[in-house]
C-alpha cells in the first residue's frame, strides 16, 4: 500500500476518534418542518387571541364586552404558565397509563437540541409550545357556557385546576407516550377527543352548576355586536389550517391533506347553514 493511502486511513481514523466528532450527536432536524411548526403554533394561538375573544365579546351584552374578552386572554397567560411548570410534563412524558411523569417539570432537560419521540424532526421546544396552544383554547372555549356568570377570580382558578386535573390526564390518555385510550385504539387527530369533547362536557357541566343568568327570560340579553363575532369565527377559520394541518407534525403530504379538508369543510358547513337560515326564514 503506498504511503499516502496509510496517510488517509490514518487521518480518518483520527478524525473519527476526536472529541469533536464524538459530540456532534446532536439530532438533525428538519427545517422545512419546524418552520411549519412554528407557523402553525402561531396560527392556533391567533385562535384564543384574538379569535375566541371578539367571537364571544360579540354574543354578550355591552356591559360585559371587556370582560368576555379578557377572560381569553387570561387563559392565555395562566395556562401558558400551568403548561410550563407541569402541564405538558404531566401530559407528554413517560408515566403510567393515565398521567405522565415530572421528567419536565419546569420544562427542565429542554435544552436546544432536546427531542420529543412523539415529534422527532422538530425541536423540543417547538413541540411543546404547539402542544401549549391546544391546552390554552380548550379552557378558552368553556368560557363561553358561563359568560356572564363568573367571577373573573374563580375563572381563573377553574381553569388552572382545570387544566392540570382533567385535560393533562386526557390529554395524556389519548396522545401521550403509553397513553391508556391511545393504546387501546382510539384515534384523536386533531383534537376531537382531548380539546372538544372534552371542553364541551366540561361546559355543559358548568352550566348546569352554575344555573341560568340573572334575569334570563325577563331582561333583555340582545348580543351586543355581531360584526365582533364574525369577525372572530373569521380567524378560528384562519386558526384551524394551524390546528389540523399543523398535526401532522410536519411539512408533508398528511398536513396538505389535512388543510384542503378543513377548508372544504368549513366552506360546505357554512353554505349548509345559510342554507337553513334561509329555508326557516322563506327569505
Amino acid at each position: 500500500m503506498k504511503i499516502s493511502h496509510w496517510t488517509g486511513l490514518l487521518g480518518a481514523m483520527v478524525c473519527l476518534a476526536s472529541p469533536l466528532a464524538q459530540a456532534d450527536t446532536a439530532p438533525a432536524f428538519n427545517s422545512g418542518d419546524t418552520a411549519w411548526m412554528l407557523t402553525s403554533t402561531a396560527l392556533v394561538l391567533l385562535m384564543t387571541i384574538p379569535g375566541l375573544a371578539l367571537f364571544y365579546a360579540g354574543m354578550v351584552r355591552k356591559k360585559n364586552v371587556l370582560a368576555t374578552a379578557a377572560q381569553s386572554f387570561a387563559v392565555t397567560c395562566v395556562i401558558s404558565v400551568v403548561w410550563m411548570f407541569a402541564g405538558y410534563s404531566l401530559a407528554f412524558t413517560s408515566g403510567s397509563g393515565f398521567i405522565g411523569g415530572l421528567s419536565r417539570f419546569f420544562l427542565q432537560g429542554m435544552g436546544l437540541d432536546a427531542v420529543n419521540g412523539l415529534a422527532p424532526t422538530i425541536p423540543e421546544s417547538v413541540y411543546m409550545t404547539f402542544q401549549m396552544t391546544f391546552a390554552i383554547i380548550t379552557p378558552a372555549l368553556i368560557v363561553g357556557a358561563f359568560a356572564e356568570r363568573m367571577k373573573f377570580s374563580a375563572l381563573l382558578w377553574f381553569t388552572a385546576l382545570w387544566s392540570l386535573l382533567v385535560y393533562a390526564p386526557i390529554a395524556h390518555m389519548v396522545w401521550g407516550p403509553g397513553g391508556w385510550l391511545g393504546g387501546d385504539g382510539v384515534l384523536d387527530y386533531a383534537g376531537g377527543t382531548v380539546v372538544h369533547i372534552n371542553a364541551g362536557v366540561a361546559g355543559l357541566v358548568a352550566a348546569l352548576v352554575m344555573g341560568k343568568r340573572i334575569g334570563f327570560r325577563h331582561d333583555a340579553m340582545h348580543p351586543n355586536n355581531l360584526i365582533y363575532t364574525l369577525i372572530g369565527a373569521a380567524l378560528l377559520w384562519v386558526g384551524w389550517f394551524g390546528f389540523n394541518a399543523g398535526s401532522a407534525v410536519a411539512a408533508s403530504d398528511r398536513a396538505g391533506m389535512a388543510m384542503a379538508v378543513t377548508q372544504i369543510a368549513t366552506a360546505v358547513a357554512a353554505l349548509g347553514w345559510m342554507f337553513a337560515e334561509w329555508i326557516v326564514r322563506g327569505k
